[in-house]
């Protein structure tokens, strides 16, 4: 064992109970140990220590008192070079990549969230002993946890050589899928838990190596990658999407549905959705697990740390992980379009663009993107879609600069693009850490244009971004068509099969705002309004907004029947606006020019 030692028992599965030892061979007088508040990767105070039940700590068989300084924070006074034993449940019902699961189906964990660290030992080696269920004996075990031990189904001892490696590495338990595959000599592993029997494993696996092989050569060409292996977990759901990144594998959730099935022709729209999934968190393993802002350096796991430059990792990484599927065949250039145009929509269709830059975005992250209320759309922009449309601009402009590379008669590169400059930030940020004049000062030195301004306009303020200029470039029009309803009134409404038609959120400038509806009305009728002298009005219950169109036409005012707080309370409701809010769709005008875009191999 190491230096500190945890015990992890899933016993109590039915309890939704993880039971943790800790074992400090030979701890301080005054030995302190806490658990973080945040995950990296996602910029939210989590307050995992809210899910320790009790604690408690022995030494030589005897209890120690043990004093909570903080709301994550103990201190246990000792007999140094004595081992202690630290002794904690933790409640796992998160049903997240982020934090811990168990049930008798599955157990799933983020170290962050389950193993306490010690003051003074967070640089030494950490060794886990996960033990066995005993309910369930088909069981296995999947980590990128380095293996010390282990039997034939994955259980037994793991090591890490530091705390911050230890949770870096999620475990899954249970009776899952799983498949191998080799991608540029790196050996790869999904598991998949919560798959039905239609589920294609070797269509996913043929796609996402696919996908991985690219990714590779991407950052290292013919070099050596810089993982030697690579773990995909996929929890599939009834109705779920995310993942989380980690330096060596990925948790990722999605909807059962979106699976490849057995069978399947052209890929579905909620696959296409999987698999960018898949290529945005592996496009981190270097775009921010290693190539990472320089306020990572080094993290502080009890607060909030900022940066303004999510933007780029995230936003960039939004950019590359759709495109990938193109340059890897998976996906058509229409789909890709598809795609495209919903990104471009929603940040259009987002008032707080002109309120917060995306550098002010990717800084209140913790307050704002990870905290939405109801307002959120009107204060804010998502700093992965308006980032991902910076990368967009900046490709497409780097794109209509031709200039000698490297001073070079010799060497004359018709065009350059954003991969360049990802690989020239790889290779100049050494130690990973990076700031923003990293990237304006990689764009200068590889093309012998100074871009600041551009960027500094598309980055910190709230001008809008030249999209469909530079898009009209390269063979890409848009079609203004007729929006749906929800954003001709300007709402982000909750919708179901049953008769509740709840609005979620009251857009800036809109309809719905004019006229007073507000986040939290529960809409039930509408009573649509004669434009003829002594005509009848009408009155419909609702329960989808397509059912005003049905039942009003062409008229102007309806009155919206509303339970606000259980008080009913009646609405007029101009239309008049309504058909000037339009939505795009991208198209191709010239194939060959998007397809120089689109296809070019890195």
């Amino acid at each position: 064992m190491g230096p500190i030692h945890y015990d992890i028992n899933i016993e109590q599965a039915k309890d939704h109970i993880i039971e943790v030892t800790a074992s400090l061979l030979k701890p301080k007088g005054q030995q302190t140990v806490r658990l973080p508040s945040w995950i990296p990767g996602s910029y939210l105070i989590r307050e995992f220590s809210k899910d320790i039940i009790k604690i408690s700590a022995k030494q030589n068989g005897r209890s120690k008192k043990i004093k909570q300084l903080t709301k994550n924070t103990w201190s246990i006074d000792c007999h140094e070079d004595h081992e202690l034993k630290i002794s904690y449940l933790i409640f796992a019902r998160d049903a997240s990549v982020r934090t811990a699961w168990l049930d008798l189906d599955r157990c799933f964990f983020n170290g962050s969230s389950v193993f306490l660290s010690a003051d003074g030992f967070e640089s030494e080696k950490h060794t886990v002993a996960i033990k066995k269920p005993s309910f369930n004996t088909k069981w296995k075990l999947a980590t990128s946890l380095v293996s010390s031990k282990v039997d034939l189904k994955g259980f037994g001892i793991f090591e890490a050589e530091s705390y911050q490696e230890l949770i870096d590495c999620p475990v899954e338990m249970g009776d899952f899928w799983t498949g191998q595959f080799i991608a540029c000599g790196v050996k790869h592993r999904i598991v998949v838990t919560g798959a039905p029997i239609t589920f294609d494993g070797t269509r996913l696996l043929d796609d996402v190596k696919k996908i991985c092989e690219y990714q590779i050569h991407f950052w290292h060409g013919k070099k050596k990658p810089v993982i030697e292996n690579y773990l995909f977990i996929l929890w599939a759901v009834s109705d779920g999407y995310g993942g989380l990144e980690h330096k060596n594998s990925t948790a990722l959730i999605a909807n059962r549905s979106d699976l490849p099935r057995l069978n399947q022709g052209k890929p579905t729209d909620g696959y296409i959705q999987l698999l960018g999934l898949f290529s945005h968190e592996y496009f981190h393993t270097w775009n921010i697990k290693r190539l990472r802002p320089v306020e990572f350096n080094s993290l502080d796991l009890t607060q909030e740390n900022y940066t303004e430059l999510l933007w780029f990792f995230e936003g960039f990484t939004s950019y590359f992980d759709d495109l990938i599927l193109v340059r890897c065949g998976l996906i058509e250039i229409s789909d890709y379009l598809k795609i495209l145009s919903k990104t471009i929509n929603q940040v259009l269709q987002t008032p707080g663009r002109n309120i917060h830059s995306a550098a002010q975005a990717s800084f209140e992250a913790w307050t704002k993107y990870y905290r939405p209320q109801p307002n959120t759309a009107n204060i804010t922009v998502s700093y992965y879609t308006k980032g991902a449309l910076i990368a967009l601009c900046l490709d497409l402009t780097l794109r209509q600069i031709t200039v000698a590379k490297d001073h070079s008669y010799e060497k004359i590169k018709s065009f350059f693009t954003l991969d360049d400059v990802m690989r020239k930030l790889w290779v100049d940020c050494e130690d990973g850490l990076m700031s923003e004049m990293n990237l304006l000062k990689a764009i200068k030195d590889l093309t012998q244009v100074n871009l600041n301004q551009k960027i500094n306009d598309w980055v910190h303020s709230t001008r809008e971004l030249p999209t469909l200029e530079l898009l009209s470039n390269f063979g890409v029009e848009a079609k203004f068509e007729p929006s749906q309803w929800a954003q001709k009134l300007g709402l982000r409404i909750a919708e179901s099969n049953g008769p509740n038609l709840i609005v979620k959120q009251v857009l800036d400038g809109g309809i719905a705002q004019k006229a007073g509806l507000c986040e939290g009305d529960e809409w039930l009728a509408i009573e649509v309004i004669s434009r003829k002298k002594g005509g009848q009005s009408q009155s419909w219950r609702i329960n989808k907004l397509d059912d005003i169109q049905l039942y009003a036409g062409e008229h102007r005012f309806i009155n919206a029947l509303i339970s606000r707080d259980k008080k009913m309370t009646q609405i007029k409701i101009d239309l008049k606006d309504m058909y000037n809010n339009k939505t795009l769709r991208l198209i191709q005008s010239d194939s060959s020019k998007v397809s120089k875009w689109l296809t070019q191999l890195t």
